[in-house]
């Protein structure tokens, strides 16, 4: 498989993931989470399809997103998430559904921050939330769940938050 074919078949998933997520949530309470900001595609995807009325936070390092898909300043948290998402959770915000699509081409740091991810969700996402990851994560209170139809193994994972 060629590299532009493998992106398309990674952002084919990576929308069927998040519409089906939406829909999921749709009647839970609670705030959403992008962890990965990136240029800002699937946060302008997650709000088409959530509403207005849906908070969204959205996480990265340093902004670097479109114009048109940068969030409201008090929506927008930069830094390091190790040290942002933490401080995040004290506030005690609601959360039903957390995107995170923090893979990068270091293998070793995206299984570490994996490791890292999967204990702080639980922590942070309502009893009933989802997850949805482009990294495997593993952690008491998280609860594997079928992804839909048409989104290749090992592709995108998700969880419900037990």
């Amino acid at each position: 498989m060629s590299r532009l074919d493998s992106f398309i078949r990674r952002l084919e998933a990576q929308r069927l993931c998040l519409d089906w997520a939406s829909a999921s949530v749709a009647g839970l309470p609670g705030a959403v989470l992008e962890l990965g900001l990136g240029n800002g595609r699937t946060y302008d995807h997650l709000r088409s399809r959530l509403g207005p009325a849906r908070e969204i936070y959205a996480f990265d390092r340093q902004l670097a997103a479109h114009p048109a898909c940068i969030p409201p300043d008090e929506r927008l948290i930069l830094g390091e998430l190790t040290q942002t998402l933490p401080a995040f959770a004290a506030r005690g915000i609601a959360v039903a559904l957390a995107h995170a699509d923090l893979g990068s081409g270091d293998l070793d740091a995206t299984a570490a921050l994996a490791r890292w991810l999967g204990p702080q969700l639980v922590g942070v996402v309502a009893g009933g939330g989802l997850i949805l990851s482009d990294q495997r994560l593993a952690a008491v209170g998280l609860v594997a769940v079928d992804l839909p139809a048409g989104v290749p193994g090992d592709r995108y994972f998700a969880y419900r938050r037990g």
